[in-house]
């Protein structure tokens, strides 16, 4: 019987190390006009436009430092901790920034007759459809219009602003032949040529 040797293969037991982010390990820094209230792993801010709250997952952790700059670290060395370190720190830093000056985003009508209004608590919107499109307007959010086209949402609660945006914008996305439709302020809209005429 022939043994024919096989080749040995090597394995490396090589430790993956998670870079630290570089958006997660700048410190925050807090306004004079808000406060801070920091218990376990909840926290509360409130400042002179509202009150924010958020809970901090077990993956990481927020601290305060004597100079009063706020601080999120990991609490282990996972991947997902590396993740939430950049995304809790972004959180904290809008709470803060939102409660003491506040967000705000624009949105611009494209179209023939499109137009929009604000009725009490309600964002009436003309988009060519049988019927005006009528949106209730969260208590924590301002909305106005200027020129019937511009519409300025504003407020404390950055998620919360964007997602109202976002559902104004859904109803009639910009199309990429005439560009009309609802679209953001800086949004480029990438146009298309449409069908040539045939050719004699």
């Amino acid at each position: 019987v022939l043994s024919t040797p096989f080749a040995q293969v090597g394995y490396s037991s090589k430790t993956i190390e998670c870079k630290e982010s570089r958006i997660g390990k700048q410190p925050i820094a807090v306004p004079s006009n808000v406060t801070i209230a920091l218990e376990g792993q909840d926290l509360k801010v409130k400042g002179p436009l509202g009150e924010l709250a958020l809970t901090y997952p077990r993956e990481v952790e927020l601290t305060k430092e004597e100079s009063g700059f706020l601080r999120v670290k990991k609490t282990v060395e996972t991947r997902r901790a590396n993740q939430m370190h950049g995304l809790f720190r972004t959180l904290t830093d809008n709470m803060v920034v939102g409660v003491s000056k506040g967000f705000e985003k624009k949105l611009i009508l494209v179209g023939v007759g499109y137009r929009a209004t604000v009725d009490g608590k309600e964002l009436v919107l003309n988009l060519g459809f049988s019927h005006p499109v009528k949106m209730q307007i969260p208590d924590s959010l301002k909305v106005k219009v200027e020129e019937n086209t511009r519409i300025t949402v504003s407020g404390y609660d950055k998620s919360e602003i964007g997602q109202f945006a976002a559902t104004v914008r859904k109803w009639r996305p910009p199309e990429p032949y005439k560009g009309k439709g609802v679209k953001y302020s800086d949004e480029i809209v990438r146009r298309k040529e449409g069908k040539a005429g045939k050719k004699k």
